[in-house]
Protein backbone atom coordinates (compact mmCIF):
# COMPACT_ATOMS: atom_id res chain seq x y z
CA UNK A 1 0.00 0.00 0.00
CA UNK A 2 1.88 3.55 -1.30
CA UNK A 3 -1.15 5.74 -1.20
CA UNK A 4 -4.45 7.28 -0.76
CA UNK A 5 -6.03 5.79 -3.63
CA UNK A 6 -4.60 2.19 -2.15
CA UNK A 7 -7.36 2.47 0.70
CA UNK A 8 -10.88 0.95 -0.14
CA UNK A 9 -13.81 2.79 1.16
CA UNK A 10 -16.94 1.91 1.33
CA UNK A 11 -20.04 4.76 2.19
CA UNK A 12 -23.28 3.91 3.51
CA UNK A 13 -25.77 6.13 3.77
CA UNK A 14 -29.62 6.56 2.05
CA UNK A 15 -29.58 10.02 0.90
CA UNK A 16 -28.18 10.29 -2.38
CA UNK A 17 -26.81 13.67 -2.63
CA UNK A 18 -24.92 12.88 0.80
CA UNK A 19 -23.33 10.12 -1.23
CA UNK A 20 -22.07 11.93 -4.40
CA UNK A 21 -21.39 14.98 -1.75
CA UNK A 22 -18.49 12.51 0.17
CA UNK A 23 -17.67 10.85 -3.24
CA UNK A 24 -16.30 14.23 -4.22
CA UNK A 25 -15.02 15.18 -1.06
CA UNK A 26 -13.11 11.87 -0.67
CA UNK A 27 -11.73 12.26 -4.18
CA UNK A 28 -10.19 15.71 -2.91
CA UNK A 29 -8.51 14.19 -0.29
CA UNK A 30 -7.02 11.39 -3.04
CA UNK A 31 -9.39 8.94 -2.08
CA UNK A 32 -10.34 7.04 -5.36
CA UNK A 33 -11.34 3.45 -4.62
CA UNK A 34 -14.75 4.39 -3.13
CA UNK A 35 -17.85 1.92 -3.33
CA UNK A 36 -21.41 3.65 -2.34
CA UNK A 37 -24.49 1.70 -0.79
CA UNK A 38 -28.02 3.25 0.17
CA UNK A 39 -29.16 0.47 1.94
CA UNK A 40 -27.24 -1.69 4.85
CA UNK A 41 -28.32 -5.21 2.94
CA UNK A 42 -26.17 -4.33 -0.45
CA UNK A 43 -23.39 -3.00 1.95
CA UNK A 44 -23.17 -5.93 3.78
CA UNK A 45 -22.65 -8.08 0.36
CA UNK A 46 -19.67 -6.35 -0.30
CA UNK A 47 -18.21 -7.82 3.02
CA UNK A 48 -18.44 -11.45 1.35
CA UNK A 49 -15.69 -11.28 -0.85
CA UNK A 50 -12.35 -9.91 0.24
CA UNK A 51 -11.61 -8.36 -2.60
CA UNK A 52 -14.65 -5.84 -2.35
CA UNK A 53 -14.34 -5.75 2.04
CA UNK A 54 -13.58 -2.35 2.39
CA UNK A 55 -10.75 -0.50 4.87
CA UNK A 56 -13.07 1.94 5.94
CA UNK A 57 -16.99 2.48 6.35
CA UNK A 58 -18.38 6.04 6.48
CA UNK A 59 -22.23 4.88 8.13
CA UNK A 60 -24.94 7.03 8.29
CA UNK A 61 -26.75 6.08 11.38
CA UNK A 62 -30.41 6.88 10.72
CA UNK A 63 -31.46 4.97 7.98
CA UNK A 64 -34.70 3.09 7.01
CA UNK A 65 -35.40 -0.55 7.25
CA UNK A 66 -31.51 -1.25 8.67
CA UNK A 67 -30.18 1.19 11.06
CA UNK A 68 -26.86 2.24 11.45
CA UNK A 69 -27.05 0.67 14.83
CA UNK A 70 -28.36 -2.69 13.08
CA UNK A 71 -25.61 -2.92 10.83
CA UNK A 72 -22.72 -2.22 13.78
CA UNK A 73 -23.84 -5.77 14.74
CA UNK A 74 -24.10 -7.31 11.58
CA UNK A 75 -20.61 -6.61 11.11
CA UNK A 76 -19.40 -8.31 14.27
CA UNK A 77 -21.14 -11.28 12.73
CA UNK A 78 -18.68 -10.96 9.32
CA UNK A 79 -15.76 -10.37 11.44
CA UNK A 80 -15.11 -7.02 9.95
CA UNK A 81 -11.94 -6.00 10.99
CA UNK A 82 -11.50 -2.50 9.09
CA UNK A 83 -12.18 1.25 10.73
CA UNK A 84 -15.70 3.06 10.98
CA UNK A 85 -16.44 6.65 11.25
CA UNK A 86 -20.16 7.96 12.05
CA UNK A 87 -21.45 10.67 9.59
CA UNK A 88 -25.31 11.74 11.16
CA UNK A 89 -27.39 14.41 11.43
CA UNK A 90 -28.04 12.93 15.16
CA UNK A 91 -26.89 15.27 18.21
CA UNK A 92 -24.05 14.70 20.40
CA UNK A 93 -25.37 12.44 23.06
CA UNK A 94 -26.74 9.81 20.40
CA UNK A 95 -23.54 10.07 18.51
CA UNK A 96 -21.58 9.36 21.90
CA UNK A 97 -23.90 6.69 22.47
CA UNK A 98 -23.45 5.25 19.27
CA UNK A 99 -19.70 4.92 19.64
CA UNK A 100 -19.65 3.79 22.83
CA UNK A 101 -21.82 1.22 20.94
CA UNK A 102 -19.22 0.21 18.13
CA UNK A 103 -16.66 0.58 20.84
CA UNK A 104 -18.47 -2.41 22.96
CA UNK A 105 -18.60 -4.16 19.61
CA UNK A 106 -15.07 -4.03 19.64
CA UNK A 107 -14.57 -2.54 15.78
CA UNK A 108 -12.18 0.04 15.88
CA UNK A 109 -13.91 4.04 15.08
CA UNK A 110 -11.49 6.75 13.84
CA UNK A 111 -14.66 8.96 15.34
CA UNK A 112 -17.99 10.81 13.86
CA UNK A 113 -18.61 14.04 11.80
CA UNK A 114 -21.70 16.08 12.17
CA UNK A 115 -23.88 16.70 8.66
CA UNK A 116 -23.34 18.80 7.28
CA UNK A 117 -19.98 17.56 7.19
CA UNK A 118 -17.10 19.73 7.34
CA UNK A 119 -14.54 18.57 5.05
CA UNK A 120 -11.85 20.09 7.41
CA UNK A 121 -13.14 17.52 10.16
CA UNK A 122 -12.68 14.74 8.03
CA UNK A 123 -9.75 15.54 6.05
CA UNK A 124 -8.01 15.67 9.70
CA UNK A 125 -9.27 12.73 10.86
CA UNK A 126 -8.28 10.37 7.33
CA UNK A 127 -4.95 12.17 7.35
CA UNK A 128 -4.35 11.05 10.89
CA UNK A 129 -5.34 7.24 9.81
CA UNK A 130 -3.92 7.60 6.47
CA UNK A 131 -0.65 8.56 8.18
CA UNK A 132 -0.47 5.53 10.33
CA UNK A 133 -1.95 2.84 7.59
CA UNK A 134 0.43 4.12 5.16
CA UNK A 135 3.51 3.73 7.38
CA UNK A 136 2.01 0.17 8.83
CA UNK A 137 0.26 -1.98 5.98
CA UNK A 138 -0.24 -4.70 7.82
CA UNK A 139 -2.40 -2.79 10.18
CA UNK A 140 -5.50 -3.02 7.82
CA UNK A 141 -4.40 -7.07 6.84
CA UNK A 142 -7.57 -9.12 7.36
CA UNK A 143 -5.23 -11.92 8.64
CA UNK A 144 -6.22 -13.49 11.88
CA UNK A 145 -3.81 -15.47 13.99
CA UNK A 146 -3.78 -18.15 16.33
CA UNK A 147 -2.23 -18.88 19.17
CA UNK A 148 0.48 -20.86 17.87
CA UNK A 149 1.69 -18.02 16.00
CA UNK A 150 1.59 -15.59 19.18
CA UNK A 151 3.22 -18.26 21.06
CA UNK A 152 5.85 -18.49 18.57
CA UNK A 153 6.13 -14.56 18.26
CA UNK A 154 6.61 -14.82 22.22
CA UNK A 155 9.66 -17.71 21.53
CA UNK A 156 11.39 -16.25 18.62
CA UNK A 157 11.58 -12.79 20.73
CA UNK A 158 9.58 -11.32 17.95
CA UNK A 159 7.72 -8.80 19.77
CA UNK A 160 9.09 -5.19 20.09
CA UNK A 161 8.44 -2.42 22.41
CA UNK A 162 7.55 0.82 21.08
CA UNK A 163 7.08 3.89 23.84
CA UNK A 164 4.77 6.34 23.94
CA UNK A 165 6.01 10.20 25.37
CA UNK A 166 4.20 11.65 28.62
CA UNK A 167 5.31 15.64 29.02
CA UNK A 168 4.64 17.83 31.01
CA UNK A 169 1.57 20.01 30.56
CA UNK A 170 3.37 23.11 32.15
CA UNK A 171 6.93 23.45 31.05
CA UNK A 172 6.89 20.51 28.22
CA UNK A 173 9.48 18.65 30.18
CA UNK A 174 9.23 14.90 29.08
CA UNK A 175 8.48 12.89 32.31
CA UNK A 176 8.24 9.53 31.14
CA UNK A 177 7.19 7.13 28.13
CA UNK A 178 4.44 4.28 28.29
CA UNK A 179 5.39 0.97 27.08
CA UNK A 180 3.38 -0.33 24.21
CA UNK A 181 4.06 -3.25 22.46
CA UNK A 182 4.25 -4.30 18.48
CA UNK A 183 4.52 -7.62 16.86
CA UNK A 184 7.35 -7.97 14.09
CA UNK A 185 6.29 -10.26 12.15
CA UNK A 186 8.40 -11.43 9.75
CA UNK A 187 5.84 -11.29 6.94
CA UNK A 188 3.71 -9.45 7.67
CA UNK A 189 5.41 -6.38 9.04
CA UNK A 190 3.97 -4.48 12.12
CA UNK A 191 1.44 -5.84 14.28
CA UNK A 192 -0.34 -4.17 16.45
CA UNK A 193 -1.62 -5.13 19.63
CA UNK A 194 -4.95 -5.75 19.40
CA UNK A 195 -4.77 -7.95 16.82
CA UNK A 196 -2.88 -10.30 19.53
CA UNK A 197 -3.31 -9.28 23.10
CA UNK A 198 -6.80 -11.03 23.13
CA UNK A 199 -5.41 -14.56 21.96
CA UNK A 200 -2.66 -14.47 24.55
CA UNK A 201 -5.36 -13.51 27.24
CA UNK A 202 -7.45 -16.03 26.26
CA UNK A 203 -4.99 -18.81 26.13
CA UNK A 204 -3.10 -17.65 29.21
CA UNK A 205 0.31 -16.66 27.48
CA UNK A 206 -0.43 -13.33 29.21
CA UNK A 207 1.84 -13.80 31.88
CA UNK A 208 4.73 -14.83 29.23
CA UNK A 209 4.10 -12.19 26.87
CA UNK A 210 3.95 -9.45 29.87
CA UNK A 211 7.46 -10.91 30.62
CA UNK A 212 8.89 -10.36 27.45
CA UNK A 213 7.41 -6.66 27.30
CA UNK A 214 8.55 -6.03 30.98
CA UNK A 215 12.08 -7.41 30.87
CA UNK A 216 12.52 -5.07 27.70
CA UNK A 217 11.44 -1.96 28.84
CA UNK A 218 13.20 -2.65 32.45
CA UNK A 219 16.59 -3.09 30.26
CA UNK A 220 15.65 -0.36 28.16
CA UNK A 221 15.02 2.15 31.34
CA UNK A 222 17.71 1.35 32.80
CA UNK A 223 20.40 2.42 29.47
CA UNK A 224 18.18 5.26 29.63
CA UNK A 225 19.31 5.89 33.31
CA UNK A 226 22.80 5.44 32.59
CA UNK A 227 22.86 8.27 29.90
CA UNK A 228 21.32 10.71 32.06
CA UNK A 229 17.56 10.24 30.92
CA UNK A 230 15.92 10.42 33.91
CA UNK A 231 12.42 9.26 32.47
CA UNK A 232 10.01 7.09 34.33
CA UNK A 233 9.29 4.00 32.08
CA UNK A 234 5.23 2.81 32.43
CA UNK A 235 4.33 -0.75 31.71
CA UNK A 236 1.08 -1.94 31.38
CA UNK A 237 0.26 -5.58 33.30
CA UNK A 238 -3.55 -7.35 33.98
CA UNK A 239 -4.91 -9.03 36.57
CA UNK A 240 -3.89 -11.99 35.35
CA UNK A 241 -0.45 -11.03 36.17
CA UNK A 242 -1.12 -10.04 39.79
CA UNK A 243 -2.52 -13.77 40.37
CA UNK A 244 0.89 -15.25 41.00
CA UNK A 245 2.85 -13.75 44.21
CA UNK A 246 6.19 -14.42 42.78
CA UNK A 247 5.42 -11.15 40.50
CA UNK A 248 6.82 -8.76 42.28
CA UNK A 249 10.33 -10.64 43.20
CA UNK A 250 10.25 -10.61 39.41
CA UNK A 251 10.07 -7.13 38.66
CA UNK A 252 12.28 -6.26 41.68
CA UNK A 253 14.70 -8.36 40.67
CA UNK A 254 14.64 -7.05 36.78
CA UNK A 255 15.17 -3.75 38.30
CA UNK A 256 17.69 -4.71 40.99
CA UNK A 257 20.09 -6.06 37.65
CA UNK A 258 19.69 -3.25 35.89
CA UNK A 259 20.86 -1.00 38.40
CA UNK A 260 17.60 1.12 38.21
CA UNK A 261 15.67 3.00 41.00
CA UNK A 262 12.42 1.90 41.53
CA UNK A 263 11.13 5.37 41.17
CA UNK A 264 11.64 4.89 37.65
CA UNK A 265 9.36 2.14 36.40
CA UNK A 266 5.37 2.47 36.89
CA UNK A 267 2.97 -0.55 36.81
CA UNK A 268 0.15 0.47 34.54
CA UNK A 269 -3.47 -1.70 35.73
CA UNK A 270 -6.44 -1.08 34.00
CA UNK A 271 -9.21 0.45 35.93
CA UNK A 272 -11.72 -1.38 34.31
CA UNK A 273 -10.09 -4.83 35.39
CA UNK A 274 -11.63 -5.11 38.21
CA UNK A 275 -10.51 -7.83 41.17
CA UNK A 276 -11.96 -10.77 41.88
CA UNK A 277 -13.85 -11.94 45.00
CA UNK A 278 -9.94 -12.66 46.28
CA UNK A 279 -8.52 -9.41 46.04
CA UNK A 280 -5.77 -10.36 48.70
CA UNK A 281 -2.85 -11.44 46.14
CA UNK A 282 -3.04 -8.51 43.81
CA UNK A 283 -4.14 -6.01 47.01
CA UNK A 284 -0.78 -7.41 48.70
CA UNK A 285 1.74 -7.25 45.26
CA UNK A 286 0.85 -4.05 44.66
CA UNK A 287 1.08 -2.45 48.17
CA UNK A 288 4.32 -3.74 48.21
CA UNK A 289 5.37 -2.73 44.73
CA UNK A 290 4.54 0.68 46.72
CA UNK A 291 6.39 0.26 49.91
CA UNK A 292 9.37 -0.35 47.41
CA UNK A 293 8.45 2.54 45.67
CA UNK A 294 7.60 1.81 42.23
CA UNK A 295 4.53 4.12 41.28
CA UNK A 296 1.51 2.50 40.93
CA UNK A 297 -0.97 4.09 38.16
CA UNK A 298 -5.35 3.52 37.46
CA UNK A 299 -5.30 3.53 33.97
CA UNK A 300 -8.50 4.00 31.69
CA UNK A 301 -9.84 6.05 34.52
CA UNK A 302 -13.95 6.11 34.28
CA UNK A 303 -13.83 3.24 32.11
CA UNK A 304 -15.00 0.32 34.44
CA UNK A 305 -17.70 0.26 37.30
CA UNK A 306 -15.56 0.45 40.46
CA UNK A 307 -13.44 3.55 39.78
CA UNK A 308 -13.92 4.76 43.29
CA UNK A 309 -13.41 1.42 45.21
CA UNK A 310 -10.11 0.73 43.31
CA UNK A 311 -8.77 4.31 44.48
CA UNK A 312 -9.97 3.35 48.10
CA UNK A 313 -8.25 -0.20 48.10
CA UNK A 314 -5.29 0.37 46.37
CA UNK A 315 -2.31 2.59 46.47
CA UNK A 316 -2.43 4.90 43.18
CA UNK A 317 -0.09 7.55 42.65
CA UNK A 318 -1.13 8.17 39.25
CA UNK A 319 -4.10 8.68 37.79
CA UNK A 320 -4.94 8.75 33.99
CA UNK A 321 -7.97 9.75 32.41
CA UNK A 322 -9.05 7.72 29.75
CA UNK A 323 -8.67 9.12 26.51
CA UNK A 324 -12.40 8.62 25.71
CA UNK A 325 -13.44 11.82 28.49
CA UNK A 326 -10.10 13.91 26.75
CA UNK A 327 -10.42 14.53 23.31
CA UNK A 328 -12.98 16.78 22.12
CA UNK A 329 -13.91 17.43 25.55
CA UNK A 330 -13.19 21.12 25.06
CA UNK A 331 -16.13 21.22 23.05
CA UNK A 332 -18.41 18.50 24.44
CA UNK A 333 -20.17 19.53 27.91
CA UNK A 334 -20.65 15.75 28.91
CA UNK A 335 -16.89 14.59 28.19
CA UNK A 336 -16.07 18.57 29.96
CA UNK A 337 -18.02 17.22 33.25
CA UNK A 338 -16.25 14.09 33.64
CA UNK A 339 -13.01 15.28 33.09
CA UNK A 340 -13.34 17.80 35.26
CA UNK A 341 -14.43 15.59 37.91
CA UNK A 342 -11.81 12.75 37.51
CA UNK A 343 -9.18 16.13 37.40
CA UNK A 344 -10.33 17.14 40.40
CA UNK A 345 -10.27 13.84 42.47
CA UNK A 346 -7.50 13.08 41.18
CA UNK A 347 -5.66 16.14 42.85
CA UNK A 348 -7.33 16.47 46.08
CA UNK A 349 -6.01 12.75 46.26
CA UNK A 350 -2.50 14.11 45.68
CA UNK A 351 -2.00 12.42 42.85
CA UNK A 352 -0.37 13.10 39.39
CA UNK A 353 -2.72 13.44 36.81
CA UNK A 354 -2.05 12.13 32.82
CA UNK A 355 -4.60 13.00 30.66
CA UNK A 356 -4.59 10.28 27.43
CA UNK A 357 -5.80 10.79 24.09
CA UNK A 358 -4.67 14.19 23.09
CA UNK A 359 -4.84 14.32 19.81
CA UNK A 360 -4.94 18.24 18.98
CA UNK A 361 -4.26 21.70 19.89
CA UNK A 362 -7.74 22.30 21.14
CA UNK A 363 -7.13 18.77 23.64
CA UNK A 364 -4.13 20.60 24.98
CA UNK A 365 -5.21 23.98 25.60
CA UNK A 366 -7.96 22.59 27.45
CA UNK A 367 -5.39 21.03 29.93
CA UNK A 368 -3.43 23.70 30.36
CA UNK A 369 -6.05 25.90 31.25
CA UNK A 370 -7.18 23.35 33.74
CA UNK A 371 -3.86 22.49 35.27
CA UNK A 372 -3.82 18.93 34.30
CA UNK A 373 -0.13 17.59 35.01
CA UNK A 374 0.89 15.62 31.85
CA UNK A 375 -0.25 14.66 28.28
CA UNK A 376 0.10 12.00 26.36
CA UNK A 377 -1.55 11.42 22.96
CA UNK A 378 -0.53 11.58 19.37
CA UNK A 379 -0.55 15.37 19.44
CA UNK A 380 2.60 14.72 21.47
CA UNK A 381 3.68 11.99 19.98
CA UNK A 382 2.88 8.65 17.80
CA UNK A 383 4.12 5.40 19.62
CA UNK A 384 8.39 4.93 18.42
CA UNK A 385 11.07 2.60 18.91
CA UNK A 386 13.20 3.20 22.07
CA UNK A 387 16.50 4.63 19.25
CA UNK A 388 14.30 7.14 17.86
CA UNK A 389 13.96 8.52 21.69
CA UNK A 390 16.92 11.14 21.02
CA UNK A 391 15.42 12.45 17.83
CA UNK A 392 12.12 13.19 18.92
CA UNK A 393 13.22 14.87 21.99
CA UNK A 394 14.88 17.61 19.81
CA UNK A 395 12.04 18.08 17.59
CA UNK A 396 9.50 18.23 20.81
CA UNK A 397 11.68 20.57 22.86
CA UNK A 398 11.79 22.89 19.61
CA UNK A 399 8.03 22.29 19.00
CA UNK A 400 7.53 23.71 22.94
CA UNK A 401 9.49 26.24 22.58
CA UNK A 402 7.90 27.46 19.79
CA UNK A 403 4.17 27.34 21.01
CA UNK A 404 3.13 24.05 19.37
Amino acid sequence: MNSASDIKILILDDDTFMLKLLVKMLAKLGYTDVITCDNGSDALKKLEHTDTTPDLILLDLNMPDMDGIEFVRHLVEYDYHGKLILVSGEDERMLRSAEKLVHAHKIPMLGYVHKPVDPSKLSEMLHRWETHVLANPASISKKTYSVDDVRTAITRQELVNYYQPKVSVANGDVIGVETLVRWHHPQDGIITPDRFIHIAEKHKLIDDLTQAVLTQAVVQAGKWHREGQALRVSINVTMDNLASLDFQDKIFNLVSENNLPPQKIVIEITESQVMGPDARVPLEILTRLRLKRFHLSIDDFGTGHSSLAQLRDIPFNELKIDQGFVHRAWEDDTLRAIYDASLTMGKQLGMDIVAEGVEDRNDWELLRETGCDMAQGNFVSLPFPAEELPRWMTEWKKRFQAGL
